[in-house]
């Protein structure tokens, strides 16, 4: 048994959901790909899929393994790459986890231009706001707005994202405008937490003033970047965040900047990816396009005024 081509069959049967879908798409005979499995469960001594008549999906163990070949099969594939020719073509898949509103927002209408110029690169987009597990999950890339926490990780900077302090115009008719810090004592936040870490951020201002130093009243919690921002709308409370991501809100009123001398800290825009992922064309190329995007004068301009 080739172990790395039983690997590759594996995989294909997890991401396509079924052994005729794998078995078409290598272009094997689905006798051969049931048998590989057989012999691959064999070989480890593990159930790695559970199959019924009408789906397949992978055991505990199975989903271990899943995320271990992804990662073995990269690196093989990337070593196969550097050693091939200096200028082979990237290809193969490539995991990509975005916030939410940045995704939804920036990368993801700009990324037929990626699709364009790497046409092998196979792209699986996740979307999400949690901190993301790289190796654990299998993920070669992420891209995080805010500090980068994990020193494991390389860390690319692509630039920093202008933030506001605003609150819904209903909001501000029955509570009036905040005009200084010290008005603050009179208003309702609205916080954003860590599901995973359980942090609560509220509001924080740079330069003259500082950040208040009395308690603010909560009136509400979240823990989406989406959800925050409708939680605003809703009239809960202020916020703070990226200009980019309430653009629309503001130019309709719906949204109000308010406390425009006591700005709120940028919040840094970096891409990482694990150690090992260095050499990777798929993610090197992939890095230098979102090094492009944040530096293309209409994104740039979105992102920092």
């Amino acid at each position: 048994m080739d172990r790395f081509n039983a690997m590759r069959v594996f995989t294909r049967i997890v991401e396509l959901g079924g052994f005729a879908r794998a078995a078409d798409s290598l272009h094997m005979p689905r006798a051969s790909v049931t048998i590989l499995i057989k012999q691959l469960e064999a070989h480890l001594g593990v159930q790695l899929l559970q199959r019924t008549t009408r789906q397949v999906s992978t055991t505990p163990d199975g989903k271990a393994y899943y995320l271990r070949c992804v990662s073995l099969l990269a690196d093989l594939d990337d070593a196969e790459a550097a050693f091939s020719s200096t200028g082979a073509e990237p290809k193969g898949l490539l995991r990509v986890d975005l916030p939410v509103s940045l995704g939804r927002m920036v990368v993801i209408p700009a990324l037929p231009e990626f699709t364009r110029r790497y046409p092998q690169v196979r792209l699986e987009i996740g979307m999400s706001d949690r901190p993301v597990d790289l190796i654990r999950e299998g993920v070669d890339c992420v891209l995080r707005a805010g500090a980068a926490l994990d020193e494991a990780l390389v860390a690319r900077p692509l630039g920093s994202l202008t933030q506001v302090t605003c609150a819904s115009r209903e909001y501000l008719q029955q509570h009036g405008t905040p005009l200084q810090l010290e008005d603050l004592a009179h208003h309702q936040v609205i916080e954003y937490f860590s599901a995973s870490t359980s942090k609560r951020y509220g509001l924080e201002f740079v330069g003259e003033g500082g950040a208040p130093d009395h308690g603010l009243a909560c009136s509400i919690s979240v823990n989406s970047a989406d959800g925050y921002v409708a939680a605003c709308e809703a009239g809960f409370g202020l916020i703070q965040v990226p200009r980019y991501h309430i653009a629309g809100q503001l130019r309709s009123g719906t949204l109000v900047e308010v406390l425009r001398r006591h700005r709120p800290p940028p919040l840094a825009l970096t891409a990482l990816y694990p150690p090992h992922r260095q050499l990777s064309r798929r993610v090197r190329v992939f890095v230098d396009w979102l090094v492009e995007l944040c530096d293309h004068p209409d994104i740039r301009d979105r992102l920092v005024s």
